[in-house]
């Protein structure tokens, strides 16, 4: 993933969906390529702090919709 390292931050600025994890944490999604989806599992502290847990890339989109929508554009 560290040839990916502005995509994980654009991710997070400007994600296509934000889904709930299982312990708290988000899962911001986004197209890379053609049926190419980086997501990126992270958490705020705050509006202004947070950190990344991890990011990774995955043909799977059905799975990560699954997951309960907190925010969708």
């Amino acid at each position: 993933m560290a040839g990916y390292y502005f995509d994980v931050l654009e991710t997070i600025e400007d994600p296509v969906v934000i889904c709930r994890g299982n312990a708290g944490e988000c899962l911001a999604v986004r197209e890379v390529e053609s049926s190419k989806y980086l997501a990126v599992v992270y958490r705020e502290l705050s509006t202004d702090d947070g950190f990344v847990i991890t990011a990774f890339l995955t043909r799977r989109k059905r799975q990560l919709e699954r997951r309960q929508i907190l925010w969708q554009r």
